[in-house]
């Protein structure tokens, strides 16, 4: 079988990449490398995964529609998963058109492409961030995700709208997954515990937000991977799901599932988990709430449990653990 997996040299993206390798299935990468954190990281994921011999990489933008199409129309494949886009809720604040040119024109090209090419399967990524200021806990695709606190948040809401569209307009079987903090070796620097992990090495103070009263649902990339490989091995869904579509008439084959760990814990306890790692005390500058940020997320994983079995396996003592003997060997601490 023949997968298409955007965002290959991304964190989630390498992963998922070499894991379907592992498997057997073909894969075809594909990534901009561009700069929005260091690119060497990108090569690096990818030096990896390009010891399979059932690996092909080409360096394209989803929004080089051109490009795109020939890559489908090459390639022959039977699913996709599309991981690629611009993250990073801070970074909306300040670079707003490079959220909708990637987030929504890149997402479209991915839309029209798989209606062009008969793909059988469009999993993509979504976000927890969808969920905004809704505050029932845990959350559930229950719940409504009118609301987004930031341009990002607003960008992963559209892709689930216009993702609903063409599988009611077309038929194609779409799946959206909101992954909630992902973590783990290999990880993107601008995530919490990459900026903790190499500042409290490095001597210097971390930044923590809302004075520390912070809850997240850390969930570990082994885990985010497999609930992505079970759902891509499921059949797609062809009835109408109840819980998220925007019309009782509608019955277009589109689902979407949280992906966490379904236990959220205090990010002052999850610095502390760091420290035990390091060996090292944290210097903390306590700063107010960032605008465009929440409070708290915990995911409501029942659904994706129902669907294919999916329980998360991994701690966070175990799972930073993981990421910091990663961190020391990579960077030579």
């Amino acid at each position: 079988m023949n997968i298409l997996v955007t965002g290959s040299a991304g964190f989630i993206g390498y992963h998922l990449t070499k894991r379907l390798c592992s498997e057997g299935f073909s894969v075809t990468g594909i990534d901009n490398i561009n700069e929005y954190y260091d690119p060497s990281l990108k090569q690096s994921r990818l030096s990896q995964l390009k010891s399979f011999d059932n690996f092909n990489f080409q360096k394209i933008d989803i929004c080089n529609s051109k490009d795109l199409f020939k890559v489908f129309e090459v390639g022959k494949f039977q699913r996709v998963i599309h991981l690629a886009a611009q993250a990073g809720v801070r970074y909306s604040l300040e670079s707003p058109h490079t959220y909708v040119y990637s987030n929504i024109e890149g997402f479209l090209n991915i839309l029209e492409a798989s209606k062009s090419n008969n793909i059988e399967h469009l999993v993509y990524a979504s976000s927890s961030s969808v969920y905004g200021l809704n505050n029932q806990f845990p959350f559930s695709s229950k719940h409504s995700t009118d609301h987004p606190a930031s341009l990002y948040a607003a960008t992963k809401k559209s892709n689930e709208m216009m993702a609903h569209s063409y599988s009611h307009l077309f038929g194609i079987p779409t799946t959206g997954l909101r992954f909630f903090t992902v973590y783990g070796p290999w990880g993107r620097p601008d995530m919490a515990l990459f900026i903790f992990t190499d500042s409290i090495l490095k001597g210097k103070e971390i930044s923590v937000n809302n004075n520390g009263n912070m809850k997240r649902d850390f969930t570990y990339i082994d885990d985010i991977i497999e609930g992505i490989y079970r759902i891509q091995q499921m059949p797609p869904e062809t009835k109408k799901n109840e819980s998220i579509l925007l019309s009782d008439e509608s019955r277009a084959p589109y689902s979407i599932f949280n992906i966490g760990a379904g236990n959220p814990i205090g990010l002052m306890e999850f610095i502390e988990i760091i420290e035990d790692n390091l060996g090292i005390k944290a210097k903390i500058d306590f700063k107010p709430m960032q605008l465009g940020d929440v409070e708290s997320t915990h995911a409501d994983i029942s659904e994706l449990f129902e669907k294919t079995g999916y329980t998360p396996k991994h701690s966070v003592s175990a799972g930073v653990k993981e990421f910091v003997t990663w961190f020391r060997d990579y960077y030579n601490y």
